[in-house]
């Protein structure tokens, strides 16, 4: 039995897998943010639990737990622990308003003392080698998958080779500079005007007054204002898509997370002309997808680790 479990800034999702592609017993509960930095480890171990009382399994007969973890990550002994800009408050400070001094948190280290095959990645690295095995990049050598989520992820492929970095953090476009208009843009990493901090799900309350599916709900109602808003967002983001495509030569790149995802035939359109028409030799036929697996991607990041 291998145990799927997806980290991100928002939300936490544990599922279990027998080998195939069917994911059981899961469970999600918001991202653990307060007390000790092990809380988050501790917190999947017990929805890991839960989910095998769920299934009837012992959580003896977990042989494999694949981790798809936002981040970035620092390694300490050859172990991960995350440095996530929405996880740990001690990045940016007592301003960005989470609700710990993190630095860190800790995952590898307790994961490894519970559990056999404990495979960790960047959550976007994870959800490319997905996207290539079942989902919109299958038979690509020269992709990438980005989500536009709580916050900004990145997973290129180019050569027909994923990759990953020193750490684990090849792929961090979220935190490019790409602005100078810094009002309200204070990414959870201590930047200010990042791609993160610009256009992230966790940016447009903080910036607009308003989150995602309302700011959307405004442009479908015709606000002129919001619509200028969205325009905007997708020109950062847009360039930012720009910028790897060009710099990698790419020939596709998925697209998911839950903002992008619920306002897709709307964002979709605004982010390829960003692409369309600008230095053709590099952009002509490259083009942005919505992600094959949707609003599964996470699970199936986690279950292609261990898969």
């Amino acid at each position: 039995m291998k145990a799927c479990v997806d980290i991100g800034g928002t939300k936490v999702a544990v599922s279990l897998s027998d080998g195939g592609m069917e994911l059981k017993a899961r469970r999600s509960e918001p991202t653990a943010k307060t007390g000790a930095n092990d809380a988050l480890a501790a917190q999947v171990i017990r929805l890991v639990g839960d989910a095998c009382k769920e299934a009837g399994v012992s959580q003896a007969a977990i042989d494999g737990v694949g981790v798809s973890s936002c981040g970035p990550f620092v390694m300490n002994g050859g172990l991960v622990e995350l440095a996530a800009p929405n996880i740990c408050g001690g990045l940016a400070g007592p301003q960005r308003g989470l609700p710990n001094d993190w630095q860190t948190a800790l995952l590898e280290a307790p994961l490894h003392s519970r559990y056999p095959g404990v495979q960790v990645e960047n959550d976007c690295v994870a959800a490319l080698v997905a996207e290539r095995r079942w989902g919109a990049l299958q038979g690509l050598d020269h992709c990438a998958y980005v989500t536009w989520s709580t916050g900004i992820g990145m997973g290129v492929c180019v050569d027909g080779h994923v990759l990953r970095g020193k750490n684990g953090n090849a792929g961090h476009g979220g935190h490019m500079f790409v602005s100078d208009d810094t009002s309200g843009a204070l990414c959870g990493c201590g930047n200010l005007g990042d791609v993160e901090g610009l256009v992230a799900g966790n940016a447009f309350v903080r910036r607009f007054g308003q989150d995602a599916a309302a700011l959307m709900a405004s442009v479908e109602s015709g606000d002129e204002a919001a619509t200028a808003v969205v325009d905007e967002l997708c020109r950062v983001l847009g360039r930012a898509l720009y910028n790897l495509v060009v710099t990698l030569d790419l020939q596709r790149v998925s697209l998911g997370g839950s903002v992008f995802w619920h306002h897709r035939a709307m964002l979709l359109p605004r982010l390829q002309a960003q692409l369309d028409g600008r230095l053709p030799a590099l952009t002509k036929g490259a083009e942005l997808v919505p992600a094959g697996l949707g609003m599964q991607v996470g699970d199936y990041a986690a279950l292609a680790l261990v898969a």
